[in-house]
């Protein structure tokens, strides 16, 4: 065997071990994205699973809106419906899971604001705890959003850099989507103190 042949042969088996290792490298982390995707879906599904006791502790109050409790339960049927795989978190999709959640987030705090409306219901043991558990949880999702982001930033940022980004459009990786502040979150709300002087 000729000296260029196995100088060659070494360069090659170089090569292939690099790529081997690259996609690997990918591989793993497509699996962090997915733990960590699974993480915020639990975080989800938790509202979601308080959500029928509060409508029913609300229920409970005479003349409580019903339209209002009928944008709670109609936006968690809906947020509940969208469900996305671990292998297409594509930016569109987790657009569509974002928005369906934000529908929900919107129902939820109107529902306690109309909420604040009602002594009786301040009131009782039950709407407490469950306005306690739906703060604690509205954290945890926070949480678990912001851990994705960063899982899924050292994920795109593995795929996009060159020559990583050769071997992964070879092997099929594609880049996440993120989560982002919903429409409108950058403007602060308006004040009105209407009738204080």
């Amino acid at each position: 065997m000729s000296k260029g042949l196995i100088i060659g042969l070494v360069i090659a088996a170089l090569v292939v071990f690099w790529g081997i290792g690259v996609r690997n490298g990918m591989a793993t982390g497509n699996q962090e994205v997915a733990a960590s995707w699974a993480n915020v879906e639990t975080a989800y599904q938790r509202r979601a699973d308080l959500i029928p006791n509060l409508v029913k502790t609300v229920q409970g109050v005479a003349n409580f809106e019903k339209g209002t409790l009928t944008d709670v339960i109609n936006a968690r049927a809906s947020a509940t419906q969208i469900k996305l795989d671990a292998t297409d978190l594509s930016p569109e999709n987790i657009q569509k899971y974002q928005a369906a959640q934000s529908q929900l987030s919107g129902s939820l705090s109107r529902l306690m604001a109309v909420a604040e409306s009602y002594p009786q219901l301040k009131a009782t043991e039950n709407f407490s705890e469950l306005q306690s558990q739906l703060e604690g949880t509205e954290n945890r999702i926070k949480e678990e959003r912001d851990r994705f982001n960063t899982t899924v930033k050292g994920f795109n940022n593995k795929i996009v850099t060159f020559p990583n980004s050769l071997v992964a459009s070879f092997s099929g990786f594609t880049v996440k989507g993120y989560f982002q502040a919903d429409a409108g979150a950058s403007k602060a709300p308006a004040v009105d103190f209407g009738g204080a002087k």
